[in-house]
């Protein structure tokens, strides 16, 4: 099995699947393809497999002067409530080019990336989320057409119950860990003492 999950004899997707399928409808079931273990989603005209696989988020915690950047979403899902820059990694994307973008079109913000900060595995929904530290490399700020507005916080004024997703909390945690310590790191998991429900997300809520 090819580790980024595509065949390169095969067509990239599954509606191109009908050109090995000679011009035939696309018709797929669910079943373990030879020198597989698990069931993927296979063409019964071609063989073609389509392969599903985590989508990758890459944000950054943006600091400037002591201060934290966020963005109030404009958009669902968790719209009006904040968040750090973050999006999907798009084709072709290094993970510090796409978190650059990110910023960008959030908080219409240039990035210097600093450093890796954070991996955090959700597989619930299939995501892995990734975040750098980094700083503005200039200090201009407004909002893009995803936020409502953005904003810089001092640690203390940080709107923590008005926070779109738990992710967010434990990036700005550990970047405020790491300020700290003095010892930067990389960070895999959620604080030990991190409770969800206390910031009133559900138990399942990434």
């Amino acid at each position: 099995m090819k580790q980024d999950g595509k065949d390169p004899a095969m067509p990239e997707d599954k509606a191109s699947s009908t050109a090995s399928a000679g011009g035939l409808a696309p018709s797929f079931e669910r079943c373990v393809p030879d020198g597989d273990n698990r069931k993927r989603e296979v063409c019964r005209h071609c063989g073609f497999i389509h392969y599903v696989n985590p989508k990758i988020v890459v944000g950054s915690v943006v600091e400037h002067e002591g201060r934290y950047l966020l963005c109030r979403r404009a958009i669902e899902p968790r719209a009006g409530f904040w968040t750090l820059p973050a999006g999907f990694l798009e084709v072709g994307e290094t993970l510090e080019e796409g978190a650059c973008r990110e910023a960008e079109e959030e908080a219409c913000a240039a990035l210097d990336i600093e450093r890796l900060l954070a991996v955090y595995s959700i597989p619930r929904i299939s995501q892995v989320q990734i975040f750098f530290a980094a700083r503005l490399a200039r200090p201009d700020i407004a909002p893009g057409p995803e936020s409502r507005e953005v904003a810089l916080f001092g640690w203390e004024e940080i709107p923590w119950h008005e926070i779109a997703f738990p992710t967010v909390h434990w990036a700005l945690h550990a970047h405020r860990a790491d300020h700290m310590s003095g010892t930067p790191r990389l960070h895999t998991t959620p604080p030990a003492d991190w409770d969800p429900a206390a910031y009133g997300f559900p138990t399942t809520s990434r």
